[in-house]
């Protein structure tokens, strides 16, 4: 399965329904792949056996169905599954490596970019049960050490990978504004090419973090980091200054309307303050 480590590969069974059950998977991630249509998916997702689990086989889950749209960007099968599914599509059933559950979904679009598919994703969060059961699929970490990016909430591999666009879907739905030294960290060592999306990381993750932080250690490089933040902007990181006094306008926008952010126009936008 394309979103597990390669490591998981080569523990194969000899066992000949199991062997049956990894071709008819591996076909239907080719059908992802070709951009099949979604009937066509469908048709092959719910009459056929795809896999193996605890030494029998099942059919192939919706939630694992938009594991593969996800890797290959096919929108229209995504928005069936989660139209169709809702929140059910972003539940995963436990590892059967390690017997833990953990549903990757978000990481998966974050790490391929895929802000489409995430905005249906986020969208259809909003059907579940209770704001706790949101905020935990929000903030999941995924707790499989078999799965890419474990230990990390989408929020953070979203800072990592300077995905901007996917960082603000996650903040304006309610995810924690976690990863602050990993986005200075990027935005001090990412290529001249790579520093516009890293920039505006950081700064989506200031405007969200509910309390000022406090940064003593940015004053070791003082220099370095007035010229990648602002002065202003470094006096309130290190506790020296209030913060500008666009910054503070646009953290009262991000508390009390963060729908709007991405509406307002260039000179209001994030890189003004500095």
């Amino acid at each position: 399965m394309p979103w597990l480590l390669s490591s998981q590969l080569d523990r194969v069974s000899s066992c000949p329904s199991q062997r049956q059950c990894e071709r008819t998977a591996f076909s239907f991630y080719c059908a992802v792949r070709e951009q099949l249509a979604v009937w066509l998916l469908e048709d092959m997702r719910s009459m056929e056996v795809f896999c193996w689990e605890d030494g029998h086989p099942r059919p192939f889950l919706p939630s694992e169905a938009l594991l593969y749209a996800l890797v290959h960007d096919h929108r229209d099968y995504a928005r069936y599954l989660l139209d169709r599914y809702s929140v059910s599509a972003l539940r995963v059933p436990r590892c059967t490596f390690c017997c833990r559950s953990g549903a990757p979904h978000l990481k998966v679009a974050v790490r391929y970019d895929r802000v489409s598919i995430l905005s249906t994703m986020v969208e259809t969060l909003k059907d579940c049960s209770s704001w706790s059961e949101r905020r935990e699929m929000l903030d999941a970490c995924g707790s499989c050490s078999h799965v890419a990016d474990s230990g990390k909430t989408a929020v953070e591999v979203a800072v990592e990978l300077s995905r901007p666009d996917c960082l603000l879907l996650l903040l304006v739905h309610g995810a924690q504004p976690e990863g602050l030294e990993t986005a200075l960290q990027t935005l001090m060592s990412c290529s001249a090419s790579q520093r516009r999306h890293a920039q505006r990381c950081l700064d989506l993750l200031l405007l969200f973090l509910p309390k000022p932080p406090r940064l003593q250690h940015l004053q070791e490089e003082p220099l370095r980091w007035q010229s990648l933040l602002g002065n202003e902007v470094f006096s309130w990181l290190c506790g020296l200054g209030p913060p500008p006094l666009l910054l503070q306008a646009l953290r009262c926008l991000a508390q009390f309307g963060p729908d709007q952010l991405s509406t307002l126009p260039d000179f209001l936008q994030l890189h003004s303050w500095q």
